[in-house]
């Protein structure tokens, strides 16, 4: 497949880490804007899984999420706010012990602590030194997909004080027996985050159980304080299915709702 970035990017090959003794390739989209203006700071926002949401000639099947061209168009629309997003490839045969917090009962999986050691101790400071961002976690999202979004909601639980704003699209809640939702359940206040939530009604084997998941654990939420349209959104995706195309859809109202212009 032939490159589709759009955009001014930088990239940061075989990014080390030293919890999980491996290398990550690591990309970064600047906002409109960015070289131009040398004293503006932005928000950034992270996205797992990173080969596949710029670039079809990395992304899983030669489909990309568009997630540049959603950037460009919104803050050339003025709908969002400028902002960096990177990108952090997965690891191939390492993704499903990186992404999830506990093991399967076949042993798989449960180095998403290490995972996000990576992320707030070795990612984010580099990102921080090299790039004009906002710091705070106001200004920090992270984010992804299925396995992307389990681990982006349980790294947000885990790091209140460093991710803000949290994308969690089709997320694996079957994971481990729904696992994650304990930890939800165990939040003794509501945190300050903002928070995208969505699913399609077309996912999986069993799409009725990834919806009925879902809506578990939107109500959690809503139960410990979040209000829908203040800072969560829930979004049953009528019709969809499990895929880069459907996450490439509804890219731009999650941007939109996280990352409002000001």
């Amino acid at each position: 497949m032939p490159h589709t970035l759009t955009g001014n990017f930088r990239f940061h090959r075989a990014f080390p880490s030293r919890f999980l003794k491996n290398t990550r390739d690591v990309i970064v989209y600047l906002p409109v804007g960015y070289d131009s203006d040398r004293m503006r700071r932005y928000p950034v926002m992270y996205l797992h899984d990173g080969q596949n949401v710029f670039d079809a000639e990395t992304a899983f099947g030669g489909n990309e999420w568009g997630v540049d061209e959603a950037a460009e168009e919104l803050t050339r629309k003025g709908e969002i706010e400028p902002l960096i997003i990177v990108g952090i490839y997965n690891t191939g045969l390492n993704r499903i012990a990186e992404y999830t917090h506990v093991k399967s009962a076949r042993g798989q999986g449960g180095k998403a602590r290490a995972y996000g050691k990576t992320l707030v101790g070795e990612l984010k400071p580099m990102i921080d030194r090299e790039y004009r961002t906002l710091t705070d976690a106001a200004n920090t999202g992270l984010g992804g997909s299925s396995l992307g979004g389990l681990v982006t909601l349980y790294l947000g639980l885990a790091y209140p004080q460093v991710f803000g704003k949290l994308m969690v699209m089709s997320p694996s809640i079957w994971w481990n027996n729904c696992d994650i939702l304990k930890h939800v359940r165990k939040l003794r206040k509501k945190t300050a985050q903002k928070i995208w939530l969505d699913t399609g009604t077309c996912e999986g084997q069993n799409p009725s159980k990834c919806v009925k998941d879902a809506e578990d654990l939107f109500a959690l939420f809503q139960a410990k304080g979040w209000q829908l349209g203040r800072d969560i959104q829930f979004l049953e995706d009528e019709g969809a299915g499990h895929n880069e195309k459907a996450w490439g859809y509804r890219i731009r109202n999650a941007l939109k709702f996280l990352f409002p212009a000001r």
